[in-house]
């Protein structure tokens, strides 16, 4: 079993930078790929962001790419979603996820095992 918990949102004008953090609970951490995860009001949840259970490998929806950067510290248990050129259009609630059992790197929400509560990102123009 595993718990995860985002902090690091807030409000931030248009350009602005912010880093999201998902901290975990229990001990294989190690073992789970994790992913981001964002939902805008009126919107379905879509994908933003995975890494490997080693760090190794990255995905990125396009629509983030170049501005966006995950990354993660198996012995903190910590996974990072650094945001960089915030957009209005990035406004929504961001949520970590994990798929256990070194499994590999997707983009399908169906695939993960476990979820945060979320933490709301705002980006005004």
């Amino acid at each position: 079993q595993v718990q995860l918990a985002e902090s690091g949102g807030g409000l931030v004008q248009a350009g602005g930078s912010l880093r999201l953090s998902c901290a975990a609970s229990g001990r294989t951490f190690s073992s789970y790929a994790m992913g981001w995860f964002r939902q805008a009001p009126g919107k379905g949840r879509e994908f933003v962001a995975a890494i490997s259970w080693g760090g190794g490998s990255t995905v990125y929806v396009d629509s983030v790419k170049g501005r966006f950067t995950i990354s993660r510290d198996n012995a903190k248990k910590v996974v990072y979603l650094q945001m960089n050129s915030l957009k209005p259009e990035d406004t929504a609630v961001y949520c970590c996820a994990a798929r256990g059992g070194f499994g590999a790197v997707t983009m399908a929400s169906s695939s993960y095992d476990y979820w945060g509560q979320g933490t709301q990102v705002t980006v005004s123009s």
